[in-house]
C-alpha cells in the first residue's frame, strides 16, 4: 500500500476481507444459532496488523475506517491477545507486552468479516512475534470462541464452511477478478436473520469441477440477501449499480451490506470501480482479486 506507515514494526500480518460468494441456511440449533452452508474466500485488500515489543501493550489505529473503533474500549483484536497470552502462559510459554496497530481499511459490520480477519491475524503474528506455539485444538478453540468467522479467517484461503462456520474443508478455488463495495449504510445482523422467511433452506452444492467456477458460482447464491434487502434498500441500489458493469456474478457478501460482482479480467473489474467511483463518491468501493486455492476439491 502507498505511503506504508508500518515499516518500522517487527511483524506485520494481512487480514483480508472474507467474502461469503454464496451463504445457504440450512437449519437453526437449538441454542439459536443458524446453520450454515457457505462457499467462502478472501482478498488481496483488506486490514493490517503490525506488531512489535513494547514495555507495555499498547492498541493503535489508522486508516479511513479507524475512527469507529478508536471509541471502544474493547475490540476483537484486543480479545484476541489476551485470550492467547493466557493460553499460552498456561504452558509455561513466555507472553510480554506488544504494541498492536490496526490499519482498518474495511468497513466495520458489513459482511466480510473485518474484525475476524484482524482478530486472525493477531493470533498468526503474536505466534511469530512470541516464537510459541499452541496444539491446534487449543488454537481452534481460542479462534471459535472470539467468533464463528474466526476459524476461517485464521485458515486465511478458500474453503467451505458448514455449521456454525467451525467445519472448514479446503477448496481448490482460483483467483478471480473483484469489485467489492458497500455503500456505509449499516444493516442489523440479527435483523436479517429475523427476517428470513425459511431457515430451513437446501444446501450448498458445488457444481461438477470441470464447470467453469464463475458459472458455478453464478449458480448459487445467498439466503440472507432477500432480506437484507427489505431492510436496507441501499443494498438493492448497489447491485444493480454493479450488475450495470457487466459483471458475471453480483451477490450480496454474509448479512451485509457489501456487495461483490466477479468479472473475467482484472481489466473489467478495475473499470467497473471506476465508474461506480464516480457515481458515488462516498461509497467503499475498490478493485481486487481473489486469494487462491491449490489444494482441496470443489
Amino acid at each position: 500500500m502507498p505511503g506504508d506507515t508500518l515499516s518500522g514494526f517487527a511483524v506485520i500480518e494481512a487480514a483480508p476481507a472474507k467474502i461469503n460468494l454464496a451463504l445457504h441456511v440450512v437449519g437453526e440449533r437449538g441454542d439459536g444459532y443458524h446453520l450454515l452452508d457457505s462457499l467462502v474466500t478472501f482478498t488481496a485488500f483488506g486490514d493490517r496488523i503490525a506488531l512489535s515489543p513494547a514495555e507495555e501493550d499498547r492498541f493503535t489505529l489508522s486508516g479511513r475506517f479507524s475512527a469507529t473503533l478508536a471509541a471502544e474500549n474493547d475490540n476483537l483484536v484486543t480479545r484476541a491477545r489476551d485470550r492467547l497470552r493466557a493460553a499460552l502462559e498456561t504452558t509455561g510459554q513466555s507472553a510480554p507486552p506488544v504494541h498492536i496497530h490496526l490499519e482498518k481499511n474495511l468497513p466495520i459490520a458489513s459482511g466480510i468479516g473485518g474484525g475476524s480477519a484482524d482478530a486472525a491475524a493477531t493470533l498468526r503474528g503474536l505466534l511469530g512475534l512470541w516464537q510459541a506455539d499452541l496444539p491446534g485444538d487449543r488454537l481452534d478453540a481460542i479462534a471459535i470462541g472470539l467468533g464463528a468467522d474466526v476459524p476461517m479467517c485464521l485458515a486465511g484461503r478458500p474453503l467451505l464452511a458448514r455449521g456454525i462456520g467451525e467445519d472448514i474443508t479446503p477448496v481448490a478455488l482460483p483467483a478471480l477478478s473483484m469489485v467489492l463495495a458497500n455503500p456505509l449504510v449499516g444493516v442489523s445482523t440479527p435483523a436479517v436473520f429475523r427476517a428470513l422467511a425459511s431457515k430451513r433452506n437446501a444446501p450448498l452444492v458445488l457444481r461438477d469441477a470441470s464447470v467453469h467456477w464463475l458459472d458455478a458460482i453464478a449458480g448459487l447464491r445467498n439466503d440472507l440477501e432477500p432480506p437484507a434487502r427489505g431492510l436496507c434498500p441501499q443494498i438493492g441500489e448497489l447491485a444493480d449499480g454493479l450488475a450495470a458493469t457487466d459483471a458475471r456474478v453480483v451477490r450480496m457478501s454474509g448479512s451485509g451490506a457489501s456487495c461483490f460482482a466477479l468479472y473475467s479480467s482484472d481489466a473489467m473489474a478495475e473499470a467497473a470501480a471506476a465508474s461506480l467511483k464516480q457515481q458515488h463518491p462516498d461509497w467503499f468501493i475498490t478493485a481486487t482479486r481473489t486469494l487462491e486455492g491449490h489444494d482441496g476439491t470443489p
